[in-house]
């Protein structure tokens, strides 16, 4: 497997007295020592650790597990439910249907799992910004946990809208801020404007992907957060401005396509050079459930049998699309690894890039736990917000060209004449089941029409954001105020 950095959590009180470590085999910190918090941080390794312990929350089931999965992909017109008739995987029937409410636990899950790892990076904050250590060591850490806490405000933004903003560390007996901060809705252009703060911040003070160790690859880099605030500006449809930070991706000489489309969703594409930022998972500290939820259901048992790709989607791709082929796992058929999916498998489709090999890539028996990496921002997608942005800004050559880049790896003939509509249809493809089509039909105005044509019904003024949980409402005593039409 590609040597990643591994996550460790900080596991302890984070309060004004001590620190209280847990027996990690790289920390070898007595539970019962009482440590000067400064103290023990001014520790460069124990620094690195405190940070390790914000990324890893990345790893948790409400980050990227089956409710991410339902509300950014089993909506959308990619996707289907799966698995059976019977198991509706607690709402996502719902999802699928677009009859979701506010009581859906994927929202509480989505909201909350975010919450929980702005929580972990206010905290950091607060003490790295403290530390005496080496400074860009120091300012190292500090653009990191930015870009962390920037890239969950993006989640919270483009799934709900405006959000609270919480940016310091808050003692949760301070009801006077909880109050003012928890549960004070912001609008959604303060949100974009923290986001872009912070990923400013971020951009300043991260290296190059290539100037990191191999024992560090993955952890967030300058490309990294150039790459996500490109996207947070195309969502605000800042093309000017996207246009200019795609570029500077591009432009960097750290990144490039893989030669194989299908290669990029595999272990061995992990952390090469397509690849921007993924989710570092290990053998031993693997991403829960995000395979075992899309995992072909039935006779072998291989997963849950959840978010099937659409007939529509499979229909939607040109003749000789290497994409299609790449994304969709048809039953029956030969894997890649060799493995043969049988027609006792429940479902005549499912999700290839979230297939994990047990034969041909790290594995340890547990379907629950693996060690796949989940890719977050890749080079395409930078290709793909450079070619949208430029032809915003006149600049239809260039977007022509890199559309016909992705199209030439995907086996297809180059086009001329490139229109919007073409540069949305390749988007899809190259994008596919990458959680953003959801939101690219919202941000784009094609919501209404493209579920329409999935036999969903999108209410224009209603359905552009989901419902903020019911659960933090009523936390709220109230003051949290519900999305429009829920």
């Amino acid at each position: 497997m590609n040597r990643k950095f591994t996550y460790r959590l900080l596991a302890g009180l984070l309060s004004a007295s001590a620190i209280m470590v847990s027996c990690d085999d790289d920390l070898n910190v007595n539970p019962q020592d009482v440590i000067n918090e400064q103290d023990f941080l001014n520790n460069p390794d124990n620094a690195v650790q405190l940070v390790n312990g914000v990324y890893n929350k990345m790893l948790d089931y409400n980050m990227y597990s089956f409710s991410w999965i339902g509300i950014t992909s089993i909506t959308s017109d990619d996707a289907d439910k799966g698995s059976t008739p019977s198991d509706t995987g607690t709402d996502k029937q719902k999802m699928d249907a677009l009859t979701f409410d506010a009581n859906d636990i994927s929202f509480q899950d989505v909201y909350n799992g975010r919450y929980e790892g702005i929580y972990r990076a206010n905290n950091a904050l607060k003490y790295l910004e403290q530390l005496s250590i080496d400074p860009t060591l120091k300012n190292r850490l500090i653009g990191e946990v930015k870009f962390l806490r920037a890239f969950w405000y993006f989640d919270l933004v483009r799934c709900f809208g405006g959000v609270p903003l919480v940016t310091t560390s808050i003692d949760l007996n301070d009801t006077e801020a909880i109050n003012a901060q928890v549960f004070t809705k912001k609008s959604k252009e303060e949100v974009y404007a923290q986001i872009e703060a912070d990923l400013t911040d971020a951009i300043g003070k991260l290296p190059l992907k290539g100037q990191y160790a191999d024992a560090d690859l993955g952890r967030a880099t300058q490309g990294a957060a150039q790459g996500l605030l490109a996207k947070v500006y195309l969502y605000q449809q800042k093309w000017n401005e996207a246009y200019t930070m795609s570029g500077n991706v591009i432009s960097s000489g750290q990144y490039g396509l893989l030669p194989n489309y299908a290669d990029v969703w595999r272990e061995v594409g992990e952390n090469k050079q397509e690849s921007v930022f993924e989710v570092q998972a290990t053998l031993t500290k693997g991403l829960v459930d995000y395979c075992n939820v899309q995992g072909p259901r039935g006779t072998p048992d291989l997963g849950w049998g959840f978010n099937t790709p659409s007939l529509g989607l499979s229909n939607s791709y040109e003749p000789g699309d290497l994409r299609r082929e790449a994304t969709i796992m048809y039953i029956p058929s030969t894997l890649w690894d060799g493995f043969v999916a049988p027609s006792t498998l429940n479902n005549p489709r499912y999700n290839y890039k979230a297939y994990q090999s047990s034969l041909a890539e790290s594995w340890n028996g547990d379907k629950g736990n693996t060690a796949k990496n989940l890719r977050l921002l890749k080079y395409s997608d930078i290709l793909l917000i450079r070619a949208e942005a430029g032809m915003q800004t006149g600049n239809t050559g260039e977007a022509e060209d890199i559309i016909n880049q992705l199209r030439v790896r995907a086996g297809l003939a180059e086009i001329s004449g490139l229109t919007m509509e073409q540069l949305y249809k390749e988007r899809r493809w190259e994008m596919a089941m990458e959680h953003d089509r959801w939101f690219d039909l919202v941000r784009t105005g094609q919501a209404a029409a493209a579920m329409a044509a999935d036999g969903k019904t999108f209410v224009v003024g209603k359905h552009e954001v989901f419902p903020l949980p019911a659960s933090a409402i009523t936390v709220s005593g109230g003051r949290l105020i519900q999305n429009n039409g829920y």
